[in-house]
């Protein structure tokens, strides 16, 4: 099946997966176009972006003649972005593009029954059911839609979808969803700083735009994890990258890659990059998979031919000439460090919760910056500074009204399955507070 979504001045072809696992064909359609470079530096980010957001795009390299006469007196290490109707920006960055596709809007409202900040499974389930329930919902998200659900090349443990389903995928069949309910979506937004006065919740977004809402819902989830090592941010896109790579799996025929990581995005990642690379390891600090790993995707990893796990090894240093050639690894468990060949790594450790906006709300959290909600507020019987009578719902913060849901929240799940369900569970409780501050 094929879904036209409209995007203000074109319309591109999203491709969605049918019930039967087939892909509609969509070869005859007009198509983005990426012009670049390997070693381009920005066309990494311009990839994983449009690969997130579910828009198929040809990358064209510089071996053909269409190339040098579409970039002709541009820098062949800057990217060139072409879209369906003809227009080119040239190093665009990411909210440039997403003006283009005509995702970048501006609120309709003034103000809001609840606003929610980050379009992950949490953020989009919480936006399907206050959407559904009548509520007037702004979601605001400040890249592609999905979090790092999004990144994933495969969720198969999601009820409803033996199979498995691409993260990207399902990410764009909630956003439909929860637009089709009169969800609000404000793309490329990213709150900076919370205010909560006047029994309002008010959101300054970088931009400048204020967004007022009666309740919130922070599902921000978490940031990449970096590993700390020197020439990280050098080798960005150029061999080395955070996250499942689901854009460049194709690029790793017949390579040496490595996977960082020994929780279910990076097993998912290794199955992935196995299908094209002539080999991958997988790098894990702990003494085994078993331990952060769940049963399914160790017994694959286990027969995959092509994967290697190495347990209580970790990377120390990155090598190469503007594009990752080697990796020193450090084997604890043997005292060993040794400098192997690698032409691409991703990283796979986790994240760090993006709640930096909460500085000087009052909002707690814990030591690691995630959000702390509901009875884990109440160590001592009381929360400081609370002006109800009651305690603070289970998904509550410590501030009235504003509510955590998904990996963000302190001892959360870290499933896309519990995500959507704090998501949901979450509207329940908007739903009892703008009732009790009527």
């Amino acid at each position: 099946m094929i879904v036209d979504v409209r995007l203000g001045r074109l319309t591109l072809q999203r491709l969605i997966r049918c019930e039967d696992c087939c892909v509609a064909d969509i070869t005859n359609h007009p198509r983005v176009r990426l012009f670049a470079s390997d070693s381009s530096v920005g066309a990494y980010a311009i990839r994983d972006y449009l690969t997130r957001s579910v828009v198929d795009f040809d990358w064209v390299r510089p071996e053909g003649a269409e190339f040098s006469a579409v970039l002709d007196g541009v820098k062949d290490d800057l990217p060139v972005v072409q879209f369906p109707d003809g227009d080119r920006l040239i190093a665009p960055n990411l909210e440039q593009i997403a003006d283009k596709l005509g995702w970048v809007t501006k609120p309709r409202r003034k103000e809001y029954d609840l606003s929610i900040y980050g379009a992950g499974p949490a953020g989009l389930s919480a936006a399907v059911y206050a959407a559904s329930e009548g509520l007037s919902v702004v979601l605001v998200e400040k890249e592609a839609v999905g979090g790092q659900a999004g990144s994933s090349s495969l969720i198969e443990n999601y009820l409803g979808f033996p199979s498995g389903i691409r993260g990207a995928e399902l990410a764009e069949r909630a956003r439909q969803q929860a637009v089709e309910f009169g969800a609000e979506l404000l793309l490329m937004r990213e709150g900076i700083k919370g205010e909560f006065r006047d029994g309002r919740i008010r959101g300054d977004l970088a931009d400048g735009t204020e967004l007022v809402a009666r309740a919130n819902i922070c599902a921000t989830g978490v940031d990449w994890r970096r590993l700390g090592l020197p020439r990280e941010s050098e080798f960005l896109g150029r061999g080395f990258y955070y996250g499942a790579g689901t854009s460049e799996a194709s690029q790793c025929v017949g390579e040496e890659v490595f996977v960082v990581g020994g929780a279910n995005s990076a097993g998912q990642a290794a199955l992935n990059l196995s299908a094209t690379a002539a080999h991958v390891t997988m790098l894990v600090r702990g003494p085994q998979l078993a331990d952060t790993m769940s049963a399914y995707l160790t017994s694959r990893i286990a027969q995959a031919p092509n994967i290697t796990v190495r347990t209580s090894s970790e990377i120390t240093a990155l090598e190469g000439d503007g594009r990752i050639r080697a990796i020193d690894i450090r084997d604890s468990a043997r005292g060993t460090e040794d400098s192997i060949p690698a032409s691409r790594v991703f990283v796979c450790i986790g994240g760090s919760p993006d709640t930096e906006w909460t500085r000087g709300t009052g909002i707690v959290r814990d030591r690691l910056g995630y959000l702390v909600t509901g009875p884990d507020l109440l160590p001592q019987g009381k929360l400081p500074g609370w002006t109800l009578d009651r305690d603070p719902f289970y998904l509550e913060t410590s501030v009235p009204g504003s509510f955590a849901a998904g990996d963000v929240r302190h001892n959360s799940v870290k499933r896309v399955a519990s995500a959507v369900g704090e998501g949901a569970m979450a509207v329940t409780f908007v739903h009892h507070y703008l009732k009790e501050s009527s």
